[in-house]
Protein backbone atom coordinates (compact mmCIF):
# COMPACT_ATOMS: atom_id res chain seq x y z
CA UNK A 1 0.00 0.00 0.00
CA UNK A 2 1.18 3.60 -1.28
CA UNK A 3 1.35 5.72 2.24
CA UNK A 4 1.50 9.35 1.85
CA UNK A 5 4.27 11.29 0.91
CA UNK A 6 7.02 12.93 3.57
CA UNK A 7 5.88 16.87 3.98
CA UNK A 8 8.73 19.05 3.62
CA UNK A 9 9.63 21.63 6.02
CA UNK A 10 8.46 21.92 9.72
CA UNK A 11 5.06 21.45 9.99
CA UNK A 12 2.49 19.15 11.85
CA UNK A 13 1.48 16.29 10.62
CA UNK A 14 -2.54 14.90 11.78
CA UNK A 15 -3.85 11.45 11.43
CA UNK A 16 -7.59 11.32 11.00
CA UNK A 17 -9.34 8.20 11.33
CA UNK A 18 -12.64 8.43 9.48
CA UNK A 19 -14.14 10.15 6.56
CA UNK A 20 -17.36 11.45 7.49
CA UNK A 21 -18.94 14.34 8.85
CA UNK A 22 -16.58 14.53 11.73
CA UNK A 23 -13.08 14.12 10.09
CA UNK A 24 -14.03 16.31 7.11
CA UNK A 25 -15.06 19.53 9.27
CA UNK A 26 -11.88 18.70 11.80
CA UNK A 27 -9.69 18.16 8.29
CA UNK A 28 -11.14 21.52 7.06
CA UNK A 29 -10.69 23.16 10.18
CA UNK A 30 -7.25 21.88 10.63
CA UNK A 31 -6.20 23.65 6.94
CA UNK A 32 -7.72 26.40 7.63
CA UNK A 33 -5.86 27.41 11.14
CA UNK A 34 -3.23 29.98 10.98
CA UNK A 35 0.03 28.81 10.26
CA UNK A 36 3.50 30.63 10.93
CA UNK A 37 6.05 30.77 7.59
CA UNK A 38 7.75 27.14 6.95
CA UNK A 39 5.46 25.58 9.84
CA UNK A 40 2.00 24.12 8.58
CA UNK A 41 -0.05 21.22 9.05
CA UNK A 42 -0.50 18.26 6.95
CA UNK A 43 -3.69 16.30 7.24
CA UNK A 44 -3.80 12.55 6.13
CA UNK A 45 -7.42 11.04 6.43
CA UNK A 46 -7.89 7.48 6.71
CA UNK A 47 -11.58 5.87 5.72
CA UNK A 48 -12.14 2.32 4.99
CA UNK A 49 -14.49 2.02 2.49
CA UNK A 50 -12.79 5.31 0.42
CA UNK A 51 -15.93 7.62 1.48
CA UNK A 52 -13.81 10.64 2.24
CA UNK A 53 -16.15 13.46 2.90
CA UNK A 54 -19.58 11.20 3.39
CA UNK A 55 -18.94 8.91 5.78
CA UNK A 56 -22.36 6.86 5.91
CA UNK A 57 -24.70 9.00 6.79
CA UNK A 58 -24.06 11.27 3.67
CA UNK A 59 -23.61 8.34 1.44
CA UNK A 60 -27.25 7.78 0.11
CA UNK A 61 -28.02 8.29 -3.51
CA UNK A 62 -31.66 8.51 -2.59
CA UNK A 63 -32.39 11.90 -3.18
CA UNK A 64 -35.35 10.86 -1.57
CA UNK A 65 -33.29 11.00 1.54
CA UNK A 66 -33.49 14.50 3.36
CA UNK A 67 -31.50 15.87 5.90
CA UNK A 68 -33.79 16.03 9.17
CA UNK A 69 -32.65 19.63 9.86
CA UNK A 70 -33.24 22.70 7.88
CA UNK A 71 -30.58 24.20 5.65
CA UNK A 72 -29.93 27.35 8.11
CA UNK A 73 -28.65 25.22 11.21
CA UNK A 74 -26.48 22.60 8.61
CA UNK A 75 -23.21 24.82 7.70
CA UNK A 76 -19.90 23.66 7.87
CA UNK A 77 -19.06 26.86 9.80
CA UNK A 78 -19.88 27.74 13.20
CA UNK A 79 -18.94 31.21 12.70
CA UNK A 80 -20.57 31.38 8.94
CA UNK A 81 -23.92 30.10 9.24
CA UNK A 82 -25.17 30.56 5.67
CA UNK A 83 -22.13 28.82 4.00
CA UNK A 84 -24.31 26.11 3.12
CA UNK A 85 -27.42 28.29 2.07
CA UNK A 86 -24.86 30.29 -0.53
CA UNK A 87 -23.31 26.69 -1.28
CA UNK A 88 -26.79 25.09 -2.48
CA UNK A 89 -27.99 28.40 -4.47
CA UNK A 90 -24.21 29.30 -6.09
CA UNK A 91 -22.57 25.93 -6.46
CA UNK A 92 -24.63 22.74 -5.52
CA UNK A 93 -27.23 22.50 -8.10
CA UNK A 94 -24.13 22.30 -10.37
CA UNK A 95 -23.71 18.91 -9.17
CA UNK A 96 -27.32 17.94 -7.89
CA UNK A 97 -30.51 19.04 -10.04
CA UNK A 98 -32.39 17.45 -7.08
CA UNK A 99 -31.62 20.50 -5.32
CA UNK A 100 -34.78 23.08 -4.95
CA UNK A 101 -34.58 26.57 -7.08
CA UNK A 102 -34.06 28.60 -4.13
CA UNK A 103 -32.93 27.52 -1.21
CA UNK A 104 -33.85 28.82 2.31
CA UNK A 105 -33.12 28.51 6.02
CA UNK A 106 -35.45 26.09 6.01
CA UNK A 107 -35.20 24.05 3.00
CA UNK A 108 -34.65 20.35 3.91
CA UNK A 109 -31.76 19.38 1.55
CA UNK A 110 -30.91 15.60 0.18
CA UNK A 111 -28.91 14.00 1.80
CA UNK A 112 -26.60 13.31 -1.35
CA UNK A 113 -26.54 16.95 -1.47
CA UNK A 114 -25.23 17.89 2.05
CA UNK A 115 -22.53 14.78 1.12
CA UNK A 116 -21.00 17.18 -2.03
CA UNK A 117 -20.90 20.01 -0.34
CA UNK A 118 -18.86 18.83 2.40
CA UNK A 119 -16.62 17.26 0.19
CA UNK A 120 -16.65 20.73 -1.88
CA UNK A 121 -16.17 22.25 1.83
CA UNK A 122 -12.92 19.70 2.32
CA UNK A 123 -12.00 21.16 -1.78
CA UNK A 124 -12.07 24.36 -0.66
CA UNK A 125 -10.55 24.32 2.50
CA UNK A 126 -7.85 22.41 0.38
CA UNK A 127 -7.73 25.40 -2.98
CA UNK A 128 -6.12 27.38 -0.16
CA UNK A 129 -3.43 25.43 1.28
CA UNK A 130 -2.42 22.08 0.38
CA UNK A 131 -4.60 18.64 -0.28
CA UNK A 132 -5.00 16.47 2.59
CA UNK A 133 -3.49 13.10 1.73
CA UNK A 134 -6.34 10.50 1.45
CA UNK A 135 -5.89 6.81 2.07
CA UNK A 136 -8.78 4.05 1.75
CA UNK A 137 -7.93 1.56 4.53
CA UNK A 138 -8.98 0.05 7.57
CA UNK A 139 -7.57 1.30 11.01
CA UNK A 140 -6.78 -1.46 13.60
CA UNK A 141 -4.59 -0.11 16.03
CA UNK A 142 -3.50 3.04 17.39
CA UNK A 143 0.47 2.96 18.82
CA UNK A 144 2.40 5.46 21.08
CA UNK A 145 6.04 5.51 19.79
CA UNK A 146 9.26 6.75 21.50
CA UNK A 147 11.14 7.97 18.77
CA UNK A 148 10.37 10.00 15.59
CA UNK A 149 6.82 10.86 14.98
CA UNK A 150 4.46 10.17 18.02
CA UNK A 151 1.59 7.87 16.96
CA UNK A 152 2.01 4.89 14.72
CA UNK A 153 -2.17 4.25 12.84
CA UNK A 154 -1.48 0.41 12.08
CA UNK A 155 -3.88 -0.32 8.86
CA UNK A 156 -5.12 -3.42 8.07
CA UNK A 157 -1.95 -3.48 5.37
CA UNK A 158 0.22 -1.02 5.97
CA UNK A 159 0.55 2.02 8.92
CA UNK A 160 0.60 5.96 8.80
CA UNK A 161 2.90 7.87 11.23
CA UNK A 162 2.06 10.92 12.47
CA UNK A 163 2.35 13.44 15.44
CA UNK A 164 -0.95 13.42 16.46
CA UNK A 165 -4.10 10.84 15.50
CA UNK A 166 -7.61 12.03 15.72
CA UNK A 167 -11.13 9.61 16.10
CA UNK A 168 -13.51 11.00 14.02
CA UNK A 169 -14.98 7.39 13.55
CA UNK A 170 -18.64 8.14 14.10
CA UNK A 171 -21.16 5.84 15.50
CA UNK A 172 -19.78 2.06 16.94
CA UNK A 173 -21.43 0.00 14.90
CA UNK A 174 -23.68 -2.33 16.46
CA UNK A 175 -23.91 -6.47 15.96
CA UNK A 176 -27.38 -7.71 15.14
CA UNK A 177 -29.38 -7.64 18.36
CA UNK A 178 -31.04 -11.41 17.43
CA UNK A 179 -29.98 -14.80 16.07
CA UNK A 180 -30.08 -15.12 12.03
CA UNK A 181 -28.23 -17.07 9.37
CA UNK A 182 -25.33 -15.94 7.64
CA UNK A 183 -27.45 -15.17 4.65
CA UNK A 184 -27.20 -12.19 2.10
CA UNK A 185 -30.79 -11.40 2.70
CA UNK A 186 -30.09 -10.64 6.48
CA UNK A 187 -28.43 -6.73 6.36
CA UNK A 188 -26.28 -6.11 9.70
CA UNK A 189 -25.40 -2.43 8.37
CA UNK A 190 -27.64 -1.29 5.59
CA UNK A 191 -25.17 2.03 5.62
CA UNK A 192 -22.21 -0.39 4.66
CA UNK A 193 -21.26 0.54 0.76
CA UNK A 194 -23.65 -1.81 -1.84
CA UNK A 195 -25.78 -3.12 1.18
CA UNK A 196 -28.66 -2.26 0.01
CA UNK A 197 -28.38 -3.15 -3.64
CA UNK A 198 -29.76 -6.19 -4.06
CA UNK A 199 -32.48 -5.26 -1.86
CA UNK A 200 -33.52 -2.78 -3.83
CA UNK A 201 -32.97 -3.81 -7.03
CA UNK A 202 -34.49 -7.46 -6.69
CA UNK A 203 -37.76 -8.30 -8.62
CA UNK A 204 -40.43 -7.07 -6.24
CA UNK A 205 -40.02 -8.43 -3.07
CA UNK A 206 -42.89 -9.27 -0.97
CA UNK A 207 -42.22 -8.59 2.42
CA UNK A 208 -39.05 -6.53 4.28
CA UNK A 209 -38.76 -6.55 8.21
CA UNK A 210 -36.84 -4.44 9.84
CA UNK A 211 -35.54 -4.39 13.09
CA UNK A 212 -35.89 -0.86 14.55
CA UNK A 213 -38.69 1.98 14.15
CA UNK A 214 -36.02 5.41 13.58
CA UNK A 215 -34.62 7.53 11.60
CA UNK A 216 -32.54 4.67 9.28
CA UNK A 217 -35.77 2.74 9.30
CA UNK A 218 -37.72 5.65 7.60
CA UNK A 219 -35.37 6.07 5.59
CA UNK A 220 -35.32 2.18 4.32
CA UNK A 221 -39.25 2.16 4.17
CA UNK A 222 -39.19 5.42 1.74
CA UNK A 223 -36.17 3.72 -0.17
CA UNK A 224 -38.31 0.55 -0.82
CA UNK A 225 -41.65 1.96 -1.25
CA UNK A 226 -40.17 4.12 -4.56
CA UNK A 227 -38.18 0.94 -5.46
CA UNK A 228 -40.82 -1.76 -5.46
CA UNK A 229 -44.52 -0.37 -5.31
CA UNK A 230 -45.61 -3.24 -3.93
CA UNK A 231 -43.11 -4.39 -1.07
CA UNK A 232 -44.73 -4.54 2.79
CA UNK A 233 -42.36 -3.50 5.57
CA UNK A 234 -42.78 -4.58 8.99
CA UNK A 235 -41.08 -2.63 11.29
CA UNK A 236 -40.56 -4.24 14.78
CA UNK A 237 -39.03 -2.41 17.83
CA UNK A 238 -39.97 -2.43 22.18
CA UNK A 239 -41.66 0.81 22.09
CA UNK A 240 -42.91 0.88 18.32
CA UNK A 241 -42.22 4.30 18.27
CA UNK A 242 -41.93 6.51 15.39
CA UNK A 243 -39.77 10.14 15.11
CA UNK A 244 -42.20 12.83 15.31
CA UNK A 245 -42.49 15.54 12.45
CA UNK A 246 -40.39 18.76 12.24
CA UNK A 247 -42.55 21.86 12.13
CA UNK A 248 -40.43 23.05 9.06
CA UNK A 249 -39.95 26.35 10.83
CA UNK A 250 -36.68 28.21 12.11
CA UNK A 251 -37.29 28.35 16.16
CA UNK A 252 -38.18 31.98 17.47
CA UNK A 253 -34.72 33.50 18.49
CA UNK A 254 -36.10 35.99 20.72
CA UNK A 255 -37.78 33.15 23.19
CA UNK A 256 -35.11 31.62 24.84
CA UNK A 257 -36.11 28.52 27.33
CA UNK A 258 -35.61 29.43 30.79
CA UNK A 259 -34.76 26.38 33.49
CA UNK A 260 -34.13 26.91 36.93
CA UNK A 261 -31.71 23.51 37.00
CA UNK A 262 -29.96 25.30 34.35
CA UNK A 263 -28.63 28.38 36.45
CA UNK A 264 -28.26 26.48 39.43
CA UNK A 265 -24.48 25.88 38.14
CA UNK A 266 -22.92 24.69 41.64
CA UNK A 267 -25.25 21.58 42.16
CA UNK A 268 -25.95 18.22 41.03
CA UNK A 269 -29.00 17.97 38.19
CA UNK A 270 -31.83 16.03 39.46
CA UNK A 271 -33.35 13.87 36.52
CA UNK A 272 -36.96 13.87 37.92
CA UNK A 273 -36.45 18.04 38.29
CA UNK A 274 -35.32 18.25 34.81
CA UNK A 275 -37.92 15.90 33.77
CA UNK A 276 -40.70 17.96 35.48
CA UNK A 277 -39.34 21.44 34.36
CA UNK A 278 -39.43 20.50 30.74
CA UNK A 279 -43.13 18.58 31.01
CA UNK A 280 -43.94 22.25 32.25
CA UNK A 281 -42.21 24.28 30.18
CA UNK A 282 -43.87 22.53 27.20
CA UNK A 283 -47.68 22.57 28.85
CA UNK A 284 -47.24 26.12 28.95
CA UNK A 285 -47.23 26.14 25.41
CA UNK A 286 -48.02 22.70 23.94
CA UNK A 287 -48.04 23.80 20.42
CA UNK A 288 -44.79 24.75 20.34
CA UNK A 289 -43.28 21.97 21.97
CA UNK A 290 -40.54 21.70 18.63
CA UNK A 291 -39.12 25.19 19.83
CA UNK A 292 -39.21 24.37 23.37
CA UNK A 293 -37.00 21.20 22.38
CA UNK A 294 -34.86 23.31 20.15
CA UNK A 295 -33.97 25.83 22.77
CA UNK A 296 -33.24 22.67 25.44
CA UNK A 297 -31.03 21.51 22.89
CA UNK A 298 -27.59 23.23 23.44
CA UNK A 299 -28.38 23.43 27.29
CA UNK A 300 -28.14 19.26 27.14
CA UNK A 301 -24.10 18.90 27.40
CA UNK A 302 -23.81 20.62 30.32
CA UNK A 303 -26.88 19.18 32.03
CA UNK A 304 -25.50 15.92 31.29
CA UNK A 305 -22.15 16.64 32.72
CA UNK A 306 -24.13 17.79 35.64
CA UNK A 307 -26.35 14.89 36.09
CA UNK A 308 -25.00 11.63 38.64
CA UNK A 309 -24.40 8.48 36.82
CA UNK A 310 -27.60 7.35 38.40
CA UNK A 311 -29.73 9.48 37.03
CA UNK A 312 -28.32 9.02 33.10
CA UNK A 313 -28.76 5.24 33.32
CA UNK A 314 -32.84 5.64 34.52
CA UNK A 315 -32.65 8.19 31.41
CA UNK A 316 -30.79 5.57 29.42
CA UNK A 317 -33.50 2.93 30.20
CA UNK A 318 -36.48 4.78 30.31
CA UNK A 319 -36.34 8.01 28.95
CA UNK A 320 -33.93 7.93 25.95
CA UNK A 321 -36.21 6.31 23.31
CA UNK A 322 -38.87 9.30 23.70
CA UNK A 323 -36.02 12.15 23.80
CA UNK A 324 -34.75 10.68 20.39
CA UNK A 325 -37.96 11.07 18.77
CA UNK A 326 -38.91 14.10 19.67
CA UNK A 327 -35.41 15.51 19.19
CA UNK A 328 -34.23 13.70 16.07
CA UNK A 329 -37.36 14.70 13.73
CA UNK A 330 -38.13 13.79 10.06
CA UNK A 331 -39.22 16.77 7.18
CA UNK A 332 -42.86 16.90 6.68
CA UNK A 333 -42.25 16.17 2.74
CA UNK A 334 -40.65 12.61 4.39
CA UNK A 335 -43.60 12.00 7.40
CA UNK A 336 -46.19 13.00 4.89
CA UNK A 337 -44.86 10.03 3.23
CA UNK A 338 -44.77 7.37 5.60
CA UNK A 339 -48.27 8.28 6.76
CA UNK A 340 -49.50 7.25 3.41
CA UNK A 341 -47.16 4.01 3.23
CA UNK A 342 -49.25 3.06 6.94
CA UNK A 343 -52.41 3.92 5.38
CA UNK A 344 -52.09 1.74 2.81
CA UNK A 345 -50.88 -0.82 4.54
CA UNK A 346 -47.42 -1.02 3.13
CA UNK A 347 -45.79 -0.22 6.55
CA UNK A 348 -46.32 -2.04 9.80
CA UNK A 349 -45.60 -1.26 13.21
CA UNK A 350 -45.19 -3.83 15.36
CA UNK A 351 -44.29 -3.34 19.14
CA UNK A 352 -41.97 -5.97 20.33
CA UNK A 353 -38.03 -7.08 19.14
CA UNK A 354 -36.97 -9.41 16.27
CA UNK A 355 -35.91 -12.83 18.46
CA UNK A 356 -34.65 -14.88 15.65
CA UNK A 357 -34.43 -15.80 11.75
CA UNK A 358 -33.82 -18.54 10.21
CA UNK A 359 -34.07 -18.99 6.23
CA UNK A 360 -35.38 -22.06 3.99
CA UNK A 361 -34.74 -22.38 0.20
CA UNK A 362 -33.75 -18.66 0.13
CA UNK A 363 -36.95 -17.36 2.18
CA UNK A 364 -36.56 -16.22 5.43
CA UNK A 365 -39.06 -16.52 8.76
CA UNK A 366 -38.28 -13.87 11.33
CA UNK A 367 -39.82 -15.37 15.06
CA UNK A 368 -41.05 -11.63 16.50
CA UNK A 369 -42.07 -11.40 19.71
CA UNK A 370 -45.00 -8.30 19.73
CA UNK A 371 -47.24 -7.35 22.56
CA UNK A 372 -46.78 -10.46 24.34
CA UNK A 373 -47.60 -12.60 21.24
CA UNK A 374 -45.74 -15.01 18.77
CA UNK A 375 -45.52 -13.72 15.63
CA UNK A 376 -43.52 -15.54 12.17
CA UNK A 377 -43.59 -13.42 9.87
CA UNK A 378 -42.43 -14.11 6.02
CA UNK A 379 -40.05 -11.93 4.88
CA UNK A 380 -37.23 -11.64 1.54
CA UNK A 381 -35.44 -9.47 3.14
CA UNK A 382 -34.38 -8.55 7.09
CA UNK A 383 -32.42 -5.71 8.18
CA UNK A 384 -31.30 -4.59 11.24
CA UNK A 385 -31.68 -0.80 11.64
CA UNK A 386 -31.14 -0.61 15.80
CA UNK A 387 -28.54 2.25 15.32
CA UNK A 388 -25.28 2.30 17.06
CA UNK A 389 -24.10 -0.19 20.11
CA UNK A 390 -25.36 0.38 23.39
CA UNK A 391 -22.29 -0.40 24.56
CA UNK A 392 -18.99 0.99 22.99
CA UNK A 393 -17.06 -2.55 24.64
CA UNK A 394 -19.26 -4.55 22.24
CA UNK A 395 -18.73 -3.13 19.11
CA UNK A 396 -17.44 -4.70 16.28
CA UNK A 397 -14.81 -1.89 15.15
CA UNK A 398 -11.18 -4.02 15.68
CA UNK A 399 -9.94 -0.46 16.34
CA UNK A 400 -11.81 0.03 19.50
CA UNK A 401 -11.66 -3.19 20.75
CA UNK A 402 -7.38 -2.60 20.66
CA UNK A 403 -7.42 0.70 22.26
CA UNK A 404 -9.31 -0.51 25.23
CA UNK A 405 -7.57 -3.55 24.82
CA UNK A 406 -4.01 -1.97 25.45
CA UNK A 407 -4.88 0.77 27.54
CA UNK A 408 -4.49 3.56 25.46
CA UNK A 409 -8.27 4.47 25.54
CA UNK A 410 -11.04 3.40 28.26
CA UNK A 411 -14.68 3.04 27.93
CA UNK A 412 -16.84 6.39 29.33
CA UNK A 413 -18.52 5.24 32.96
CA UNK A 414 -22.03 4.70 30.84
CA UNK A 415 -19.99 2.72 28.08
CA UNK A 416 -21.71 4.98 25.60
CA UNK A 417 -18.40 6.16 23.90
CA UNK A 418 -14.73 6.54 24.42
CA UNK A 419 -13.93 8.78 27.57
CA UNK A 420 -11.89 11.75 27.01
CA UNK A 421 -11.77 15.55 28.66
CA UNK A 422 -14.14 17.92 27.92
CA UNK A 423 -11.51 19.18 25.55
CA UNK A 424 -11.61 16.07 23.50
CA UNK A 425 -8.20 14.56 24.74
CA UNK A 426 -8.92 10.92 25.07
CA UNK A 427 -8.21 9.08 28.36
CA UNK A 428 -5.99 6.37 29.11
CA UNK A 429 -6.69 3.36 30.87
CA UNK A 430 -5.55 5.95 34.03
CA UNK A 431 -7.27 8.43 33.42
CA UNK A 432 -4.27 9.91 32.20
CA UNK A 433 -5.00 12.91 29.19
CA UNK A 434 -3.32 12.32 25.98
CA UNK A 435 -1.64 14.91 24.23
CA UNK A 436 -1.42 13.10 21.04
CA UNK A 437 -4.52 11.46 20.70
CA UNK A 438 -7.92 13.17 20.48
CA UNK A 439 -11.81 12.55 19.45
CA UNK A 440 -15.11 14.07 18.77
CA UNK A 441 -18.26 13.83 17.88
CA UNK A 442 -20.05 10.33 18.12
CA UNK A 443 -17.11 8.99 20.45
CA UNK A 444 -17.85 11.59 23.04
CA UNK A 445 -21.51 10.61 23.91
CA UNK A 446 -20.92 9.88 27.18
CA UNK A 447 -19.54 12.92 27.79
CA UNK A 448 -22.02 15.01 26.26
CA UNK A 449 -24.89 12.85 24.94
CA UNK A 450 -25.99 15.49 22.68
CA UNK A 451 -22.64 15.25 20.27
CA UNK A 452 -23.91 13.70 16.83
CA UNK A 453 -25.09 16.10 14.89
CA UNK A 454 -23.68 19.02 12.77
CA UNK A 455 -24.24 21.58 15.27
CA UNK A 456 -22.28 20.21 17.95
CA UNK A 457 -19.87 18.54 15.57
CA UNK A 458 -18.76 21.91 13.73
CA UNK A 459 -18.15 23.40 16.92
CA UNK A 460 -16.11 20.85 18.18
CA UNK A 461 -13.85 20.41 14.87
CA UNK A 462 -13.14 24.03 15.33
CA UNK A 463 -12.57 23.85 18.63
CA UNK A 464 -10.26 20.78 17.97
CA UNK A 465 -8.17 22.29 15.00
CA UNK A 466 -7.49 25.00 17.64
CA UNK A 467 -6.15 23.18 20.44
CA UNK A 468 -4.27 20.59 18.38
CA UNK A 469 -2.38 23.64 16.79
CA UNK A 470 -2.21 26.61 19.34
CA UNK A 471 1.31 26.93 20.13
CA UNK A 472 2.77 24.41 18.11
CA UNK A 473 4.02 26.49 15.36
CA UNK A 474 6.16 28.53 17.68
CA UNK A 475 7.86 25.47 18.61
CA UNK A 476 11.68 24.64 17.52
CA UNK A 477 10.81 21.05 16.30
CA UNK A 478 12.78 19.29 14.05
CA UNK A 479 10.85 17.51 10.93
CA UNK A 480 8.60 14.14 12.51
CA UNK A 481 9.02 15.12 15.52
CA UNK A 482 6.86 14.26 18.15
CA UNK A 483 3.94 16.52 19.40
Amino acid sequence: MNMPSQPHGRGLHVAIVGGGASGTLTAAQLLRQPAAPGFGVRVTMIDQHGRHGLGAAYSTDHESHLLNAMAGQMSAYPDDPDHLIRWANCSGRRFLPAIPAVVTDTTFLPRPAYGLYLQDVLSEAERLTHPVDRVTAEAVAIRRQGDGPAVRVVLAHGHVDADVAVLATGNAPASLPFDAPPSDRVIADPWQPGALDRLLTSPRPRSVVVAGTGLTMVDLAVAIAAASPETVVHAVSRHGLLPRTHPGTMPPADQPLWLPVVFRTTEPVSLVELMWQIRSAIAARPANWHYVMAALRPLVPGLWRRMPDRDKRLFLRHLARYWEIHRHLVPPQTASCVTALRMAGRLIVHTGHVRAATETAGQLRVAVEADGDALHLPADWLVNSTGTTSDITASASPLLRDLFRGGVARPDPLRLGIDASIRGEVLDAAGAASDVLYTLGPPLRGLWYETTAIPEIREQAAALAWLITAGRSQRNRRPGSAA
